[in-house]
Parts: structure tokens; sequence; C-alpha cells
């Protein structure tokens, strides 16, 4: 038999951005680089916040592309472990939702930004319109790039709140 169309590089597409997104889950929990802890530690971590088991040298090789024989336990352990739904880590549009507020959250850190925003709270749109202008015109003079849209504005009624970062 040929080769299975539904496959890319020999992996499946259900599959193929887990690596990935695992990854990404981890550094918005813990941003600091410095801070982060190692795989042994993090599995330990989410052992104890969940009652879920996984190796540090599992959860490695997930994160690192090496395995990708995920069981269903083990997926919900790390999608409550990381406060998305399951299916975060295999469906797009799910990803890209909650991708999205996890940009959101992040960006909520910043105390700034978070006074920003509430003291924007209950302007006019008009007004809101025109703070918008400023800060997009502000971010091309410094050279950054462009907000996505649904990134900024992610959707009110979408499953699964993100664990707070």
């Amino acid at each position: 038999m040929g080769g299975d169309p539904a496959r890319q590089d020999g992996v499946r597409p259900l599959l193929q951005k887990f690596d990935q997104r695992l990854v990404e889950l981890i550094r918005v929990v813990y941003p600091d680089e410095q801070q982060r802890p190692g795989y042994a530690r993090l599995a330990r971590e989410i052992s104890a916040a969940t009652g879920g088991s996984i190796s540090g040298t599992y959860l490695w090789e997930l994160a690192s592309g090496k395995k990708r024989n995920i069981t269903l336990e083990q997926l919900d352990v790390l999608a409550q472990f990381f406060g998305v739904p399951p299916e975060y880590f295999l469906n797009e549009e799910v990803s890209q939702r909650v991708k999205a507020q996890l940009e959101l959250a992040t960006a909520l850190r910043d105390a700034k930004v978070r006074s920003l925003a509430m003291r924007a709270s209950g302007l006019s749109p008009a007004s809101l319109d025109s703070l918008l202008t400023i800060v997009n015109e502000t971010r091309k003079t410094q050279n950054l790039p462009e907000v996505d849209r649904q990134a900024a504005e992610p959707d009110a009624g979408t499953d699964g709140g993100t664990r707070a970062p």
C-alpha cells in the first residue's frame, strides 16, 4: 500500500503539533526561563496538583516530540494541570482560541497594561476607538508587530479557561 495521505513526515496530523502546544503551555505558566522547573520537577507538580501520574522523562519525550503515544488519562492530567480543554492539544480551532486567551493573560501580567485596561473601562466606544488608534500607532513607531484581532478580542463564550499564569 502507498503512503497514507493523512500523514505528513510520518506523523499523524492529530498529533502533529502536540509537542509545540505542550511547550507553549509550559512557557506561559513559567515565563521566567530561570525559574522554569525541569521536567522531573514539573511532573511532580503536575502529579501533586491533579492526582494523576506522569514521569519527568515521559513529559520531556512528549514536549520534545520523541513520543506521541499519549494516553487519554495523561492527556486529561495535562489539560487539568494547565487549565485547558483536552481538545487544545488535538484541535486546531480550539488551540487557536486558547492561544488567544493565553496571550491576553500574558499581557495582563504587566501592571501597567492592567492599569490601562481598568482606566479604559467605561469609556464611550468612540473614546475606546481613539485609544486603540493611539496604541496601534505607538506600536508601529516602536516597530512592534500588529496585535492579532482574535488575540486582542477573544470570543467571550469560548470553552475552557486557562490556568492563571
